[in-house]
């Protein structure tokens, strides 16, 4: 969710795919986190997979950001890791520091009564150890963490890779990745979370050490490299799932229903071993068949899609404070906090204020990264003309 800038993507057509999956992400986000706040009855029958959105994120930062080194890779180019680094910084810290100021200068903006110590979100480690018996205040802020400590990693893997030569061992890499999952989340599951089975707080104990932490994690992000690997080195690979792409979206369907009987419950042992690998399967099959120029969404234009998927970083940040504080402004008003009016209310409020985080932050960030990377790019080309 943090940068699945659909800007990094040359072919105009592709993108348009990509804003709605984006677009369908947050929308499962927020009616997921809507059902912590006073919501209607029918929030929590359609919402409770919401959870997944985040697996969508990973999915599709994982094929973008890939997408861009293995671009990089094929034309015989270095990876430029300084210039990797700044577009990731001023694309998303900025407004995360802006939201993580918020919420601890005004204590009131706070969801839940407590947060977790300061130092945890600025490391971004937030996500091991997290306790939600203790912690309830941006706690979504976990995702970032996995992504910024996948961002951390990958270049630097690619480089590696690139640099002795060894680019076609890369896919045993995310093969034992991928299996490496399985073996540590029973181990995870076995040793920490089954013990406390019986307990009140097993929930918040699941989350803590099957849920949260990086290890457990990486399949949407393994998955979406992995089709961006494909796609971009074996075309022969995109020529097939082009053909076939709507069978290929029925598939991920399908695996995404038999996904969700298998995390339900989510807190279980067949769920903690297949749930994540399942549910981040079927949005990559989803994903691999929208960017295949025969599919239906490839050309499809929707205003509003685009406009979501616009906002969606700005809009998973800070959704929480702002349904919070809509809801005890609107309370005192005598608008019930559980009817669909509130719930109408808070959707606009979570909107307006994504657009003035991403018009006052979000992008004069981009136009200084973008000055930035020009004046590198400059000084590079002038020091060139002056050793010829």
């Amino acid at each position: 969710m943090s940068d699945t800038s659909t800007a990094s993507i040359s072919d105009k057509h592709k993108l348009l795919g990509l804003d709605h999956l984006r677009a369908l992400a947050i929308t499962y986000v927020l009616l997921f986190h809507y059902q912590l706040f006073g919501h209607p009855e029918w929030v929590s029958k359609i919402g409770g997979f919401g959870w997944t959105g985040v697996d969508l994120f990973f999915v599709l930062s994982g094929f973008l950001i890939a997408g861009q080194l293995f671009n990089t890779i094929k034309k015989g180019k270095v990876i430029n890791v300084r210039e990797f680094f700044a577009k990731r910084f001023f694309r998303i810290i900025p407004p995360y520091l802006v939201v993580l100021l918020l919420y601890t200068v005004i204590p009131s903006l706070r969801e839940r009564e407590h947060m977790a110590p300061i130092w945890k979100y600025l490391t971004f480690t937030l996500n091991f150890g997290l306790d939600l018996k203790t912690t309830g205040t941006f706690t979504h802020a976990w995702s970032l963490c996995v992504e910024e400590q996948f961002y951390l990693i990958l270049p630097l893997t690619f480089w590696l890779l690139n640099y002795f030569k060894a680019g076609k061992k890369a896919i045993y890499i995310l093969a034992g990745l991928f299996i490496a999952g399985f073996v540590i989340r029973y181990t995870g599951w076995h040793y920490f979370a089954e013990p406390h089975i019986a307990e009140d707080d097993f929930g918040a104990i699941w989350h803590q050490v099957i849920y949260y932490p990086t290890y457990n994690r990486l399949d949407g992000l393994l998955i979406g490299v992995s089709i961006a690997g494909a796609y971009t080195f074996y075309p022969r690979v995109k020529e097939i799932a082009n053909r076939y792409n709507h069978l290929l979206m029925l598939l991920g369907l399908v695996v995404l229903i038999a996904a969700y009987f298998v995390c339900s419950p989510n807190e279980s042992l067949i769920s903690t071993i297949w749930g994540f690998p399942l549910v981040s399967l079927g949005y990559g099959l989803i994903l691999a068949a929208i960017v295949c120029p025969f599919n239906f969404l490839y050309r499809r234009q929707s205003a509003i899609t685009a406009q979501l998927a616009t906002l969606s970083y700005s809009i998973y940040l800070s959704h929480k404070l702002v349904i919070h504080l809509t809801q005890s402004l609107l309370q005192k008003t005598g608008i019930d906090k559980n009817s669909n009016l509130m719930m109408l209310c808070c959707l606009l409020s979570t909107i307006a204020s994504a657009l003035i985080l991403r018009y006052t932050i979000e992008k004069p960030s981009l136009r200084v990264r973008d000055k930035l990377l020009h004046r590198w790019r400059h000084s590079k080309k002038h020091a060139v003309v002056e050793v010829v």
